[in-house]
């Protein structure tokens, strides 16, 4: 698998391709948190970042998934839930591992993950929320080295998430 990383910079350039791959990977979901209009918001709101990272893997020329965030900011933490005592120092968000079906379960997503955390400097952890209702994705997170650490609802309309974090080691 290639891999292609982008920064701040890129993400008008791949804005699109980023929101055609969240189609595809939601094609079956009719739930509206997961519109292309909604993620379109988040999109735009971690990409304004000027730390933001981004890593896009392809086969054939064509992509097979991503992954995306930034730092939070001193003392952040994932809206609505609390950050724990024991995450300490400066911490990466993971926003968003993303695979289109097709690739999933083949390694792939663990590989552009991997690509992304070495791309990461100054942070000591990485956290990432997965949708609670998705057991299988939170013990794939958990064989990757991360602990469940909390829980988060971030708005009224948003699924309850799995807050999951785990050290960097460098």
């Amino acid at each position: 698998m290639d891999l292609k990383l982008y920064t701040h910079a890129d993400a008008k350039d791949v804005r699109t391709m980023l929101l055609d791959i969240h189609d595809e990977a939601y094609a079956d979901d009719s739930d509206p948190f997961h519109s292309r209009a909604r993620f379109s918001y988040f999109l735009d709101l971690w990409s304004k970042r000027e730390d933001w990272l981004c890593i896009s893997g392809w086969e054939n020329g064509c992509p097979v998934g991503y992954a995306y965030g930034s730092k939070f900011k001193p003392g952040g933490w994932w809206l609505g839930s609390t950050r724990p005592r024991h995450v300490r120092g400066p911490i990466f968000a993971l926003s968003e591992l993303m695979v289109v079906p097709k690739w999933r379960g083949t390694g792939r997503a663990r590989q552009i993950h991997d690509a992304l955390l070495a791309e990461v400097e100054g942070a000591r952890s990485v956290s990432l929320q997965v949708e609670a209702r998705h057991p299988k994705v939170q013990a794939l997170y958990v064989q990757w080295g991360y602990e469940k650490v909390g829980e988060s609802e971030p708005s009224p309309d948003a699924p309850l998430y799995a807050v999951m974090a785990k050290p960097l080691h460098r």
